[in-house]
């Protein structure tokens, strides 16, 4: 069963590192997902569509140059998208799913390490269940090379991107009594 992603209840989040000293933070504001469960309520799959327009850093100037063919090319190349391939129980509540991440046409597996809650009925009859995902990948690895060497042989900007999701997400009506 298709779950959906209550997207004004979940977060898509980044983290990377700055001259090789600080991290910067941002998010993808507008994006949809769904979960498949099967009977037993156990994860079977994810697909996630994220609108690459959408970053938000913080920082108007910085989320231009994000959106830039510099890195994301997001007139070009508007979505990321995951479609997961497998997924494998780790322990109660606990999933890896490795899928297929595209960013910019460029598509690499990429295993997310997941923690669900167990379900809950919402005060209006909605079974609901949420999540954590995290995974680490290159941005290299997705065509997003442009960077700066600093003095001190520092990049300006990290290669590797912490991403860290936690979505909420609701059964289908016919499925929440």
């Amino acid at each position: 069963m298709q779950w959906s992603i209550d997207a004004a209840h979940s977060t898509v989040e980044f983290r990377v590192r700055h001259m090789g000293i600080a991290t910067v933070r941002g998010q993808f504001k507008t994006f949809e997902a769904r979960a498949e469960l099967d009977d037993e309520d156990a994860l079977q799959g994810l697909e996630a569509t994220i609108d690459v327009k959408s970053i938000d850093t913080g920082v108007s100037q910085r989320d231009e140059h994000l959106r830039s063919p510099d890195f994301f090319d997001a007139d070009r190349f508007g979505d990321i998208t995951f479609r997961s391939r497998a997924v494998v129980a780790d322990g109660a509540n606990r999933y890896q799913v490795t899928g297929d991440l595209t960013i910019r046409d460029v598509t690499r597996p990429v295993t997310l390490a997941i923690e669900v809650t167990d379900i809950v009925t919402d005060p209006w009859g909605n079974r609901r269940i949420a999540g954590e995902a995290s995974t680490v990948i290159n941005r290299k690895d997705f065509g997003l090379t442009w960077n700066q060497v600093l003095e001190m042989g520092a990049l300006l900007v990290g290669e590797d991107v912490r991403v860290h999701l936690e979505v909420e997400a609701v059964a289908p009506q016919e499925a929440a009594v």
